[in-house]
Parts: C-alpha cells; structure tokens; sequence
C-alpha cells in the first residue's frame, strides 16, 4: 500500500499497528485516544484482515487482554486517553517486568488544557517509572512510521513501548505516506515462562534485568536524536514531540538557535550535555508537563540556565501553540493577536431530547423535600447536570467514584446519598463500588442512567447493555429493590414515585432508567 493519505495522528497510528501485523486492538473509548480503534474496526469492516478490535470494559481490562496476547508471540495495541493509564497502571508496570514475547505498544493521549478531562496528566512519568521506551512523534508521518518502529523495538528489547501523543497531534490532519505492510506473527510461547510469573524471587531478577537494559535505551536515543545547528548558541532549544513543530514553524528554514529535537525516551544524556556545554542557556519546548524540564535541572550542570515551564518562560498550564511558543523563543507577537479573544465561548449541554434531563428533573423534584441530600456523579454526558439550568450533581471526580463517594458520604452519617453514573461506567469500574455498598448495607440511592452506549466518546458498544439488572442482582442487591424506568415527560410521575420510594429504603437500591441515546438512535434512522 503506497498512496498517500490524509490521516489523523489517531489515524495514521492506526494504520501503522496494521502494517506492523497486529492481532488486536485493546481499547475502552476516551477522547483524545478513541479514533484509533475505531479506525482499525472500520478497516476491518470494509474487508481489511482479520483483526480483534471490540471495546473493552475498562483501560485495566484492555492492557490485560494485549498482555496475552503478547504472551503468545503475536503483536497488540492498546489504546487509552491519559486519565486511563491510571486505570491500567498495574498491569502496565508489571508488564516491563516480566517482559514481552510478541511486540506490545501502549498509546496514551494526553489532553492538556482538559478539553475533555479531569486534569492535565503527563503520561511519560509513566514510561519513566516504568523504565520502558517511550515514543512521542511530532507529526503524523513520524506517529505511522514510529508505530511501526515500535512494535519492532520491542521485540528487539523484550519490553512494552509507550507512545504518547496530545489532543492536537491526535486531532490533527496531514498527510502520510504508508509502507510495506506486514503479516501477523505466528504463535510462540515464552524463551522462559518463569518471566510471567512475577513471586518476588522471578521479580527480584527481572528488576536487576531491567535496570541492566536502560543503558541501552539510553543509547538508541542517542543515536535516533535530531540536532541541528545554528549560528546563535546564546541559547539552545530542546523541541519534544508536537512543541518540534511549533518551534519551527516560528523558525522556518535553518534556525537561528541549535534546536534538539527529542522523540524518544530515555532521555539522551550525553546529546544534551554536549549542547549544553555550548549554549548559553537551554529552553525546553514540552507539551504537558515539565517533564524533560524537570530531569535537565538534576543532569546538567547547575550554572546551565534550564528554562520553560517550570520557570515560567513558557505557559505552566494548558496545550502549548505557535503563539506562545514564538513569544517563549523571544519573538514579536504574531500581527494576528489572540484569536480566542474574537470567539464566542459555547459550553456545552446535554442535548435536546436526552433520557439524562428526565432524570435530574424528576431526581430535583423529588430532592426538594431533602435539604441535606447529596448526588455524587460520574463521568460521562450525564456529568453536564452540573451546570445550569439543572445544576442537579455535586460531584464527579473519576471513572467509578460516584457510587463509593455516597457509599463514604453515608458510612459518615449523610442522608440521603444519591449516586448517578451511566452504563459504560458503571461496568468500567462501578460495579466493586456497589458491591462494597452491598456488603456494607449502605443506604444509598444508585442511579444507573442507562442510554445503551458509551455516548460521551461517540456511540461505542457499551459492556453491559442488557445484563445491568443481573449484574446488580449478582453482586447482591435484593431484585426488589432494582427498578427500571423509561425517562420521558410522560413517565415522570412514575419516576418521581420510585425515586421516592427507594431513598426511604434503608439499603441499597438501583434505579435504571434506561432510554437509548438521541444520538445513536438518529444514526441508525439514518
């Protein structure tokens, strides 16, 4: 396959992991990260090879399932927003420890500014702390071609890759021009299962091996590592990932200033030494979080002027762009000013006609005559009750949170202690929230606002549509005391009346109003 393609960074990483001979994408939907999988499913819809690419329950789940499939030779991908890496960290570390037998690489989008996101979470401390490779491409042909790369280095290696990309290399377009594309790989079991088998005496050697490997890195991004030169060395400029990009683009032809582009980790050393030695001071272009920023100011010599965000050179929060890079590399404004001043802010809402206004009209209704009453919330669209006019929730902090929050709010002597949460978060990790409830006989509330998809991220398969009641009646919430309701105008006397009924119960209840997405149901009269 050679013609060229306009591709998104999601995109182009996609079709990478295909050329590279992939058995399975492993995924749970999270913006920035979700058009990888889903690009992959369409491939393989449209006739492509075979290719294992359903949604997972959770990010934990996802890296699991890659985990064997790298433990039988073949080659994975898996796929999560940033805030899923703390969800899938346990076995993410784990897994540099007992290695890999198939090429395994991980894909964290990142979303600083939170465009969609509780927080602005660098992924590379990840890598770091899990001493592995890690990626981070500066355009979209880079994230093809190092998907590719990738999936060889850790064969090469014995261990996962990390690939982190942000929102707007995940969101942007260009073009890209594929290579040779590659067969799956045939099944092989561990040189030495004693790897997998991580009892502290197979852990104590493995750590030691992995220690020994670093090294190693360390020198392929010496010998990977882009330096160009410039005739002013008053100051040298450290570009990662997509900040490359700005920084040339403020710095067109050969730059003025020697410029280190860094596109791998571990960090190289001595590459940095070097130029540090003879820059006068060294400015670190870094999406995310001061990351390399941070490392320079403990391997560098302490008269080396390290500046970014740490010293306020360039913005501390929020996604880097040309804008504010130009004025960190000491030059005039662009004449075209700050464009956001000239747009109207649009927040958002939850739509017209969604099952999740019936709900918290019925849910504040009902909690009027409840003062002291407290909802804990949930990630998802239902989480936009918070803002006005429905102003119905007063929490939501991750995936999972709001059922045991009410659990805690209860256990501290709250009533009553509601929780809402959808479908997909529910199986993702709310269902051991209730289940600590259960065994605790909490007196809550959970609503479980079922629209049959992971609406939020665009409309993927939910993991417990149509098995919601049994799950709750398996986990031991008495079948009673689990109502299903239809949120419309019409049935809100109904929803009113159960709501009522089950925070007078003094145990755990379920409500689940259940009505498909607005969304999802336009498309499929489409």
């Amino acid at each position: 396959m050679n013609d060229k393609l306009l591709l998104l960074g999601d995109q182009a990483i996609a079709l990478g992991a295909i050329d590279a001979g992939i058995t399975g994408v492993y995924a749970y939907p999270g913006t920035p990260s979700t058009e990888i999988t889903e690009y992959i499913q369409e491939r393989v819809a449209s006739g492509g090879r075979t290719i294992h690419c359903r949604w997972c329950t959770n990010e934990k789940t996802a890296m699991e399932a890659a985990l064997g499939v790298s433990y039988v030779g073949r080659r994975a991908l898996v796929c999560m927003k940033h805030v899923g890496m703390n969800v899938a960290a346990d076995a993410f570390v784990n897994s540099a420890m007992t290695g890999v037998g198939g090429g395994l690489v991980v894909v964290a989008a990142d979303d600083p500014s939170m465009h969609s996101s509780q927080n602005e979470q660098d992924s590379r401390f990840y890598g770091k702390f899990a001493f592995v490779p890690i990626f981070e491409p500066s355009s979209q042909q880079e994230a093809y071609q190092m998907t590719v790369e990738a999936f060889d280095l850790s064969e090469r290696v014995g261990l996962p890759v990390l690939m982190r990309i942000t929102t707007r290399m995940a969101h942007s377009r260009a073009i890209v021009a594929p290579g040779v594309s590659r067969g799956e790989n045939a099944l092989s079991m561990p040189r030495n299962p004693a790897d997998w088998v991580l009892l502290p005496v197979n852990a104590r050697r493995r750590y030691r091996e992995l220690l020994d490997l670093q090294p190693r890195l360390e020198q392929m991004s010496e010998e990977t590592s882009v330096y160009t030169g410039g005739p002013d060395h008053s100051m040298g400029i450290i570009a990662c990932g997509i900040g490359y990009n700005y920084v040339m683009e403020n710095l067109p032809g050969e730059p003025i200033y020697p410029v280190l582009k860094i596109d791998r980790y571990p960090l190289p050393v001595e590459r940095l030494r070097a130029m540090a030695a003879e820059c006068g001071s060294l400015l670190v272009v870094e999406d995310g979080q001061p990351f390399v920023e941070e490392q320079l100011r403990g391997i560098l010599p302490s008269a080396c002027r390290v500046e970014g965000r740490l010293s306020g050179r360039l913005p501390r929060v929020g996604e880097l762009n040309p804008d504010n890079v130009r004025l960190a590399l000491g030059l005039a404004p662009a004449e075209c000013g700050d464009v956001s001043e000239l747009v109207a802010p649009r927040p958002p809402a939850l739509c017209n006609g969604c099952g999740h206004r019936d709900v918290y009209n019925a849910m504040n209704e009902v909690l009027k005559d409840f003062p002291a009453s407290k909802v804990f919330s949930d990630i998802g669209c239902y989480t936009l009750g918070a803002l006005p006019p429905l102003r119905a929730i007063d929490s939501c902090v991750d995936m999972g949170a709001s059922i045991t929050m009410a659990k805690g709010a209860s256990d501290a002597g709250l009533f009553p202690a509601l929780a809402v949460i959808g479908d997909s978060t529910f199986t993702h990790s709310g269902i051991t929230g209730l289940l600590d409830a259960v065994n605790s006989r909490s007196p809550i509330t959970v609503v479980i606002s079922d629209n049959l998809t992971t609406a939020m991220t665009g409309g993927q398969d939910s993991a417990g549509t149509g098995r919601l009641e049994a799950i709750c009646q398996g986990v031991g919430v008495e079948p009673e005391h689990i109502r299903v309701v239809v949120p419309l105008p019409k049935n809100m006397e109904q929803i009113r009346t159960t709501l009522r009924e089950e925070i007078a119960y003094r145990g755990v209840s379920v409500i689940i109003p259940r009505r498909e997405c607005i969304q999802t149901l336009k498309r499929k009269h489409k």
